[in-house]
């Protein structure tokens, strides 16, 4: 009996305990469970430890959240749009069956269909406030009835002319963008987007006239711009961007228009409107370029520099780069504009400014305006300039890859013009030329060793400067001895001055050049050649590999040290 009272005061004593704990907000007084003795203790303090039925159903809500489940939200969206589309196939057989049951005349078979799309919008706004995403799905396929009936009634019956087939579909793309806003979806404004832009094909005396065709492409361009902004979303006005430069430029071919100027002005204005909506929408939404954005509109420029320079270089040669330029410039401007205005430095705009200033730059600049037999001079400026640059913006300043890219590039191909004279410039007339790139890659070399970011590239630099001093060699000197014997002091000097700076590195690729001038001994040096000449050859080239393996084992110690 003593043992069943303390068990009962014991149970009592958890029993107020519950009172007291349920009378709190756990936040306020967190549950604390002693250790339990017994099996009925260990019972007591799960029951006690349970959370209340409130804490279990926000504990069950929030589960939900986190998990989001996508599964289940993918099936909604697709019976969703299923259950559309089969609406919008019910309605089409309806009017087949009509059709074919001799009830419906063509003027009753449109109309039945614009009332059909009309139904389908009023029951989504009708559901809008019971779930408004799901909702929306019925707006959608009713503007797909819409755009279907306009084209119907204007090219397949001729119900209607031109000027009241291109109002209606004015009517239903703005019809489209109140829905988007109404039901905060971007799926109608691309609908309305993919109406517009393809109107002209569908409607033939719109594109009859340029001019036209510019106004009419160039306010579409606007309103979907201002809409995305006021939206939020970037898809819309892309969408809209590849749409106006793709399909104004597949009429241009189909229809012969020779308006080179209209044209012209065309994607002027859209690359203005675009690139100041792009710059406005992360101004306006205070949200910079993601990566992934701007690999999307790389591909934008890349399309506007393709269609425009052709133009304008069958039109205005001359200008022609200079324009290009010109809209690299305007890029780079509204990217410092929004840099300057965000709070945080848009790093991908960066990278897509870059990348098509860099474009430009090698194609407009390089190789257009860039004489051939000056190139070679004109890119030796290019490493100095980068250098000063980077003197100048600190040791935190950094060139985004395309600049890398575009300046290897040139470069690689010059400094082969200058010592393969791949191209038969006679580039051997001016032997200071490759003595020029031979000291620039060294002081790159130089200048690359104390930079971390540049130490990938020391390796290349040294040797690529090696072969250039080497060319020169070659170029100053016409006698084989003497070019055997300035390779050599060449080797042997690169050792002095590493055992002298301590550089490893230095030391090692001096083994490049004994092992070319020992080639270039015996394989060219000694053939045809005089007793005497082969002998100096052969002495020049063991005197220097003799004292270059002495130094190199110095050069070895000093580094072991």
């Amino acid at each position: 009996m003593p043992a069943l009272d303390k068990r009962l005061d014991n149970l009592e004593s958890r029993l107020s305990r519950l009172e007291q704990l349920l009378g709190q907000h756990p936040a306020q007084q967190p549950v604390q469970i002693d250790a339990p003795t017994t099996a009925e203790d260990a019972a007591d303090s799960v029951m006690s430890a349970a959370p209340r039925p409130a804490a279990m159903s926000r504990l069950v809500k929030q589960t939900t959240r986190a998990g989001s489940l996508p599964p289940e939200i993918s099936v909604t969206k697709i019976l969703g749009w299923t259950g559309a589309t089969a609406l919008v196939l019910a309605m089409s057989y309806l009017i087949r069956l009509a059709v074919d049951s001799g009830w419906l005349t063509p003027e009753r078979q449109v109309v039945l269909a614009v009332l059909s799309g009309l139904l389908l919008i009023g029951a989504g706004l009708r559901l809008r406030n019971a779930d408004r995403e799901y909702a929306s799905l019925l707006p959608a396929g009713g503007l797909v009835v819409l755009f279907l009936s306009i084209y119907a009634a204007h090219l397949y019956y001729h119900f209607i002319g031109m000027g009241l087939a291109t109002a209606a579909v004015i009517l239903t793309c703005l019809l489209a963008l109140w829905l988007g806003r109404m039901f905060e979806s971007e799926i109608y404004g691309l609908f309305a987007v993919v109406g517009s832009y393809s109107a002209p094909f569908l409607l033939d005396a719109l594109a009859a006239s340029v001019v036209d065709l510019v106004i009419y492409f160039s306010a579409w361009s606007v309103l979907f711009c201002v809409y995305a902004i006021w939206l939020g979303v970037r898809r819309v006005y892309l969408l809209a961007a590849y749409m106006a430069l793709l399909g104004f430029h597949l009429l241009h071919d189909l229809k012969p228009l020779s308006a080179w100027v209209e044209t012209f002005s065309f994607q002027i204005v859209q690359f203005l409107v675009f690139l100041s909506g792009a710059v406005w929408f992360s101004i306006r939404h205070h949200r910079p370029m993601s990566r992934e954005e701007a690999i999307v509109h790389l591909p934008l420029l890349l399309i506007f520099y393709a269609l425009q320079y052709p133009l304008l270089n069958a039109n205005l040669p001359t200008l022609a780069p200079w324009i290009s330029l010109l809209s690299a410039a305007l890029l780079l401007l509204a990217y410092l504009i929004a840099k300057r205005s965000l709070a945080m430095p848009p790093e991908a705009g960066s990278l897509l400014v870059s990348a098509y200033a860099a474009l430009v730059l090698f194609h407009a600049g390089y190789m257009e305006l860039i004489p051939s037999a000056q190139a070679p001079w004109v890119v030796l400026a290019v490493l100095p300039l980068m250098a000063l640059y980077a003197r100048r913006r600190g040791a935190g300043v950094s060139l985004q890859w395309p600049f890398q890219l575009l300046v290897g590039i040139i470069f690689a191909i010059n400094y082969l013009r200058v010592i393969v004279d791949a191209d038969n410039a006679s580039y051997a007339d001016h032997p200071i030329l490759a003595l020029l790139y031979a000291l620039e890659l060294y002081a790159a070399y130089y200048y690359a060793k104390r930079l971390p970011a540049l130490k990938s590239l020391t390796t290349p630099v040294l040797y690529a400067g090696h072969i250039a001093l080497m060319g020169a060699a070659v170029n100053i000197l016409d006698a084989r001895l003497a070019v055997s014997f300035a390779w050599g002091f060449i080797a042997l000097a690169c050792l002095a001055l590493a055992f002298r700076s301590r550089d490893k590195l230095l030391g090692k690729s001096s083994l490049l050049i004994f092992a070319a001038s020992a080639g270039k001994v015996l394989l060219f040096d000694l053939s045809d050649a005089t007793p005497l000449l082969r002998i100096a050859s052969l002495a020049i080239l063991g005197v220097t590999l003799y004292v270059g393996g002495w130094m190199y084992k110095k050069v070895d110690a000093i580094e072991a040290a």
